[in-house]
């Protein structure tokens, strides 16, 4: 179990970690509410250490943390969902900070580059299309919708959990 006072990124890979093979990605969603800290990140690195986080204190769920060793072909598709989404061309210096309502962070390493990206939790198109910087935000919301996918379905296909409780 997590303690709800620790921070988030509950997997802290050293920097050596981080650069296996060039690739890692990261991302967490997350807030501090009335079940105090509830979130969903997960990673996965270049050599195939998936880890995967769900907290959430409604009705009073365990943590859920789960770890696998992906294959080569899955950690490309991975690569390939970012490649194509280009979310490497993005910067969210005119995205909306985070706030009360929580916030997202995506941290990606692809070859020698290294990303970081900062924001609110995002509710709808709407509030993206209403922004600083709606292509930038359209092009995060929809890369994390495809991870947040097929991450699920890793977990689905690998542990008998249900990653969203109904």
């Amino acid at each position: 179990n997590v303690n709800s006072g620790e921070l988030h990124n509950l997997f802290a890979f050293s920097t050596s970690d981080k650069m296996t093979d060039n690739f890692y990605i990261r991302y967490y969603v997350g807030h501090r509410g009335m079940y105090g800290h509830e979130f969903l990140e997960f990673e996965i690195t270049g050599d195939g250490r998936f880890r995967y986080a769900n907290n959430s204190k409604y009705k009073n769920d365990e943590t859920i943390l789960r770890e696998v060793t992906l294959s080569p072909i899955v950690v490309d598709t991975v690569k390939k969902i970012v490649l194509d989404s280009e979310i490497l061309k993005e910067d969210d210096k005119d995205w909306p900070l985070p706030d009360k309502v929580g916030k997202q962070e995506l941290e990606i390493i692809f070859d020698d580059q290294h990303i970081c990206f900062n924001c609110t939790k995002l509710g709808s198109i709407i509030e993206i299309q209403s922004s600083r910087d709606p292509e930038g935000l359209t092009v995060f919301y929809y890369l994390v919708q495809d991870l947040k996918c097929f991450v699920l379905s890793l977990i689905s296909a690998h542990f008998k959990v249900q990653p969203i409780q109904k």
